[in-house]
């Protein structure tokens, strides 16, 4: 059996597609890297959130699967946005690494509980409104570009540390370059964030789909983001609006921690819920029902009428 894989060219991104092909190969399968240009690495001068988040880093990896250009594209699972076209799906998600946020400098004295102003560098809002809500003597400055354009903008001085997701950074092979790991109970991440997405057309052929799943799902992982991602999906949340969400797996049972904070940074709501492994998508919909019934709706709606 042969895969052509989809994916971007950045070194993380191929990084993600290495490793899914590593895995395929283990198990006797033949492959093929294609490395596609999306709307998010062409357009660097504006943030997320003014590009529109839908699909910004997707979008054209999904129309090679539309027309059989390639079989599976890999995505960082936090990028993948909640809803799918009907004609996709996502056939496995790997296995899910630490899911934290990390400070990255040269100075590796520099921390956020030191009360010390300094500027951070980051181009996520839900990083921009967690840093607002805890720790407001933090100035912040709009760092788009991958890995090693951001690290490179430091070098710079544009900022004095880059807030990471630590995934990415180990990935790369710059933990040497981390001055705090950041508590999850402050920086709960982004849903998905720590995992590889794997993501096919629904026609794709059903051998293929087997081994796919076979091959490369890892089963808790893919619990856990299951219910992140049906959390997400009601709360109709993007990489624009600061929306978080982490689920884990103990003993058969899900536990989620969820939440959204206003872009200012002055009211973060977060909403816990526990519940069997075997319905993970009815969790994270409870999940969002309680969260915008707790003042989520109405924090969504300003956010939403802010942003235009």
């Amino acid at each position: 059996m042969h895969i052509k894989i989809g994916t971007r060219g950045s070194k993380l991104a191929l990084w993600q597609a290495y490793h899914v092909e590593n895995l395929l190969q283990k198990g006797g399968v033949t492959t093929e890297i294609v490395i596609i240009e999306t709307k998010g690495d062409q357009i660097l001068d504006r943030s997320l959130s003014k590009i529109g988040s839908k699909g910004v880093f997707t979008q054209e990896l999904e129309d090679q699967l539309r027309i059989g250009g390639i079989d599976i594209a890999v995505h960082s699972a936090k990028d993948l946005q909640s809803e799918l076209d009907d004609d996709f799906e996502i056939i496995a998600f790997t296995e899910r690494e630490h899911a934290n946020d990390v400070l990255v400098s040269h100075n590796t004295d520099l921390s956020l509980k030191s009360g010390e102003p300094f500027v951070v560098g980051t181009s996520s809002t839900r990083r921009i409104a967690i840093l607002k809500h805890f720790h407001p003597h933090i100035n912040t400055v709009d760092m788009r570009g991958n890995l090693q354009t951001r690290l490179r903008k430091l070098e710079e001085g544009q900022c004095d540390a880059l807030l990471l997701a630590y995934a990415g950074v180990h990935r790369m092979g710059y933990d040497d370059k981390i001055a705090e790991h950041l508590l999850l109970d402050e920086f709960t991440p982004a849903v998905g964030q720590g995992s590889v997405a794997i993501e096919c057309a629904v026609s794709l052929d059903c051998d293929k789909k087997e081994l796919l799943k076979e091959l490369l799902n890892h089963a808790a992982t893919e619990s856990c983001l299951l219910t992140e991602r049906a959390f997400l999906k009601r709360l109709q949340g993007g990489c624009s609006i600061p929306v978080f969400g982490l689920a884990t797996l103990s003993e058969g049972e899900i536990s989620i921690s969820g939440g959204i904070v206003s872009l200012n940074g002055a009211e973060l709501i977060r909403c816990f819920a526990k519940g069997s492994v075997a319905f993970p998508n009815e969790l994270g919909t409870s999940l969002a029902e309680e969260l915008l019934n707790s003042g989520g709706e109405r924090v969504l709606r300003e956010i939403r009428s802010f942003q235009g």
